[in-house]
């Protein structure tokens, strides 16, 4: 049975060495029985005197390990320093940044980064079993810093217009009244780019708010669909407003901007991805967050080539 625990501190108690944080992920990732990530085989191996596995069937005989298959296949960090890394990236609401952690962990910062960014992969590979239904809000903001505060070299040239998605990132996003939470990056907020993605997340009996915006229109042939009138100042009418998702966006800049400064558009999706996990479980104990993300963290492996990999 794996451990639970409520701070830093009593999972440093529970876990205080490397056959403990072993033994618990052991637990967490086959609670049926240790099972061969080649060939699936569940109780069919021998142990072997460093603690790793070989599989029985004839057919396989392949070592393995807790680790392999995971996240933290062929990393030399010590699972307590990953355990350490995922406690404090679930349970800080806006998150942590590589320098911070590097620090905390005894890591290189180039070293904090990749675990970070194979944490965030991990919990933005999560999948949506369920639409949103009930009373849905959704709008769409723009990440990203002012241009007069850019490198003259990576300025908008002035010919190009200044609208207000110019140099920036747009993220559309969309919440369940006391439900979930869905954030994604988009091309452009036009009907054909915002429309199969609504489709897709939000029930078809849901009522939905959003802004006046021309984007918006079509959705009262398949929603109930009401807006407010953000142009003409009006911001809430009874219980018709978009409150929730702009205060979504306002949490999520402002972890943009204190603790990770910068997110570039190559891995915005994972930051948005965190950050929505975290919003989605914001119910949950800090253990038990923590040990929800190791439930996930098998096939999410991002190699490191494929994280720094340009054009991608």
């Amino acid at each position: 049975m794996f451990k639970q625990f409520s701070s830093l501190v009593s999972m440093m108690t529970a876990l205080p060495d490397e056959k403990a944080c072993v033994e618990h992920f052991r637990a967490i990732r086959w609670p049926n029985g240790i099972t061969c990530p080649h060939c699936g085989t569940i109780g069919n191996h021998y142990t072997l005197k460093d603690d790793t596995h070989k599989c029985s069937e004839k057919a396989c005989h392949k070592k393995f390990s807790v680790r392999s298959g995971t996240i933290f296949e062929e990393s030399r960090i010590p699972l307590r320093k990953w355990f350490i890394a995922i406690y404090l990236a679930t349970s800080h609401k806006k998150g942590i940044s590589s320098c911070q952690l590097a620090r905390d962990i005894g890591v290189t910062q180039k070293t904090a980064w990749f675990v970070l960014h194979r944490i965030n992969e991990a919990a933005s590979s999560e999948q949506f079993n369920e639409p949103l239904e009930g009373t849905v809000e959704m709008d769409e903001t723009y990440v990203g810093g002012k241009e007069k505060y850019k490198h003259a070299s990576k300025r908008l040239p002035k010919n190009v217009s200044k609208s207000p998605s110019a140099g920036k990132i747009t993220v559309f996003g969309m919440i369940q009244r006391g439900g979930d939470l869905r954030l994604q990056k988009i091309d452009n907020t036009r009907k054909a780019t915002l429309q199969p993605i609504i489709m897709a997340n939000v029930s078809g009996g849901a009522t939905v708010y959003s802004d006046e915006a021309q984007c918006y229109k079509w959705m009262r042939q398949s929603y109930e669909h009401n807006l407010v009138a953000h142009s003409l100042g009006e911001y809430v009418r009874e219980d018709v407003y978009t409150n929730s998702i702009e205060g979504v966006f306002s949490h999520f800049k402002r972890s943009i901007i204190g603790i990770y400064h910068h997110a570039s558009d190559k891995h915005i999706d994972r930051y948005l991805g965190v950050f929505a996990w975290r919003w989605n479980r914001r119910t949950m104990k800090e253990g038990e967050r923590m040990n929800n993300l190791l439930h996930s963290t098998q096939n999410r492996r991002l190699k490191y080539a494929e994280l720094i990999a340009k054009g991608v």
